[in-house]
């Protein structure tokens, strides 16, 4: 109910504010494409977030039967689009090697995002023991941050290109998750205040060049389905750095509670959470550099003559 008054401003601000900046078409439905991309895509983030409930995590016959069927789901799906005239996703743009690399770090972005932001509050409520409240507040100013330059780095971009702005800004990540998996319940507030912020900011230096970066090369037919295909796999990425985190903490507590003198203690409990988080935050660090060692790859994508601006 909170979200619900600003999600309504958002959609009067859309009819009153938001153009079509490209041709609009009237592309043809395919029910079959729906069908297995519906089932594909959904079974496999259904899988991957079920892997991060109950007591048996990937082992549960759930998760398997869901994975498995969204895969085979998703193979038909991929080979109906390469076959189809008139293609619901289009896969050619898989061809544009920026577009490639600039989704890769999307990908990246959403994992080391999902999988820090969903243990960091827990971590703060049950290893240090905050309220929800004060957690809350001690997440905002980074979240403030990242939504205020995030507009601001596609004009940096614009002067600088992408490699300037990705590559510190991974470096940032990799560190500031590295840093993260040092925390104990006695760390100062402002510290890890000042991480998350920092996380933010090397966030919003790697999102928005790197997406508008990889649309930049696609020719404008293909623009809605470069988006399609970013958007699409974002919601799997998320899955999966989402189900790993939970997975890795849940993990994590239980080794450290199975050699603990006293695992029902309260003090151990905060103990455990915190052996837990520390590889949550190794494991997005990790992601962290698969994303630097993809980017040094990145190149500026020149935007074909006479198209729109994908994103700005």
């Amino acid at each position: 109910w909170l979200q619900l008054p600003f999600l309504l401003l958002g959609l009067a601000v859309g009819f009153k504010y938001l153009e079509n900046v490209t041709e609009p078409t009237r592309p043809r439905i395919d029910p079959l494409s729906a069908a297995l991309s519906t089932i594909g895509f959904g079974g496999v983030v259904f899988g991957f977030s079920k892997a991060g409930e109950g007591a048996e995590g990937w082992t549960s016959p759930v998760v398997g039967a869901s994975i498995a069927a969204g895969t085979v789901a998703l193979v038909f799906f991929v080979l109906r689009q390469l076959f189809m005239r008139e293609p619901m996703m289009d896969l050619r743009v898989f061809r544009y090697p920026m577009f490639v690399v600039g989704l890769l770090l999307v990908l990246v972005c959403m994992m080391v995002l999902l999988s820090s932001m969903i243990i960091l509050p827990i971590y703060l409520q049950k290893g240090m023991e905050l309220s929800a409240f004060a957690a809350g507040l001690m997440l905002l100013p980074g979240s403030v941050l990242n939504g205020f330059l995030s507009p601001r780095m596609g004009k940096l971009f614009d002067k600088y290109g992408p490699k300037r702005l990705v590559l510190p800004g991974l470096a940032v990540v990799a560190a500031v998750t590295w840093l993260f998996s040092g925390l104990t319940p006695t760390s100062p507030i402002a510290f890890i205040v000042g991480l998350h912020i920092f996380l933010m900011v090397g966030l919003a230096m790697v999102w928005m060049p790197s997406q508008t970066n990889g649309l930049n090369q696609l020719p404008p037919d293909l623009y809605p389905h470069g988006t399609a295909v970013m958007n699409t796999l974002q919601q799997v990425s998320g899955a999966v750095g989402t189900a790993a985190a939970v997975s890795l903490l849940s993990r994590g507590m239980e080794r450290y509670l199975a050699e603990s003198a006293a695992p029902a203690g309260t003090a151990e409990t905060a103990n455990a959470m915190t052996f837990g988080s520390h590889d949550v935050f190794l494991f997005a660090m990790t992601v962290a550099l698969v994303g630097f060692a993809a980017a040094l790859f990145i190149r500026r994508a020149a935007v074909p003559h006479g198209s729109p601006h994908p994103t700005h």
